[in-house]
């Protein structure tokens, strides 16, 4: 069972010399079984978690990629409801939607 993870849609400024941002997705497990688990790819940065929690984020952001790509989209030309809607789809949600709920 995933204990606690967390997946969000950032805007992340690009290097010095360019005005564009890019849009990344930022994953942070909130668990640990003691092991430093680091997971990065052109659009994302899996951060800690047990193996499981790991794993979860993982497969949720090639999920939410491969929906992307099906669309002809990516991350920087997605807008949010768009996103939020890919993301409900792989079984995320807001996290002020899980409290209410």
């Amino acid at each position: 069972m995933v204990l606690a993870e967390a997946l969000t849609f950032i805007d992340m400024p690009k290097p010095a010399g360019t005005k564009k941002k890019t849009k990344m997705l930022l994953g942070l497990g909130l668990d640990s079984d003691g092991h430093k688990r680091i997971t990065t790819g052109p659009n994302f940065a899996l951060l800690g978690g047990t193996q499981e929690t790991h794993e979860v984020m993982t497969e949720k952001v090639v999920k939410i990629n491969e929906k992307l790509s099906a669309k002809g989209k990516t991350l920087d030309s997605v807008s949010q409801s768009e996103f939020d809607d890919i993301a409900e789809s792989v079984g995320l949600s807001r996290a002020a939607e899980k409290r209410n709920n």
